[in-house]
């Protein structure tokens, strides 16, 4: 049995794959909707775990469930996520193999990179009034807190599930300030919205092609808009592939 951290598209695709291939597959998802479209994708040698899982709660699962390999496609910024699995795995002798997305290179001259969250805020406000979201629901509370905000109008584009618009409804945001719509979105669509909502500055994750963040800044950099861009964290990954052949491959070597 292999486990899949598979709480993104680059996640379910290798979960196809690995089936594909025969392997027998549990993907853990953090999400309902990441759960259907999941098993939208899956069979009988799909199982999917949609409970969190600590380190502690890891070790107890993966040697339950007798994994013997461990495939971390886990979202780039889940830092805790791979820290978790690799230390789950170290100690139960399990391979683990890190599937990273290649980054976006941030060649527009108006893209300022931060390392946190809160730099993001404070480098937001002090170039305008409209701050534009684009790094999804999970952080979104750092953002509505913050300080350096307090005098700004925040945009918040979403996903449209019921789970995350009242997320947004609790943290304060009024429906003028959400953009409830699923990606990808074209180069033309971001630069309309940015348009539409009068957005001064546009804040958003370096999460690679995959995640929509060259057609961002295409459309920021059209309308001359300043990007604020949260720096991919940096781990040591025990292993670590930039394709899904290399998994593939590590898979059959190592399972």
């Amino acid at each position: 049995m292999i486990f899949v951290a598979a709480g993104t598209q680059d996640g379910r695709e290798l979960t196809r794959l690995l089936l594909e291939r025969g392997h027998a597959v549990t993907a853990s998802v953090v999400s309902h909707y990441g759960e259907q479209l999941l098993a939208a994708a899956g069979g009988s040698r799909l199982v999917i775990n949609d409970e969190p899982l600590d380190e502690e709660g890891l070790v107890q699962y993966l040697q339950a469930h007798g994994i013997r390999l461990f495939v971390d496609a886990s979202h780039p910024y889940a830092v805790h996520v791979s820290q978790n699995a690799m230390s789950a795995c170290r100690r139960l002798g399990i391979p683990y193999i890190r599937y990273e997305r290649s980054l976006t290179e941030l060649s527009y001259e108006g893209i300022v990179v931060v390392h946190s969250y809160e730099e993001a805020a404070a480098e937001a406000a002090a170039r305008g009034r409209v701050i534009f979201l684009t790094t999804g629901s999970r952080n979104l509370k750092k953002f509505t807190e913050a300080g350096a905000l307090a005098d700004c109008t925040l945009i918040a584009r979403v996903l449209p599930t019921a789970e995350v618009l009242a997320l947004c409804e609790e943290l304060g945001l009024t429906p003028k300030q959400v953009v409830a719509l699923q990606g990808p979105f074209s180069t033309e669509l971001n630069r309309e919205l940015f348009k539409k909502y009068h957005a001064d500055v546009i804040v958003t994750k370096n999460s690679g092609t995959i995640g929509g963040t060259d057609t961002k800044l295409a459309a920021a950099a059209a309308l001359h808009l300043p990007v604020i861009v949260i720096d991919r964290p940096v781990l040591q990954y025990d292993h670590l592939a930039h394709t899904y052949e290399d998994v593939l491959s590590f898979v059959e070597e190592n399972h």
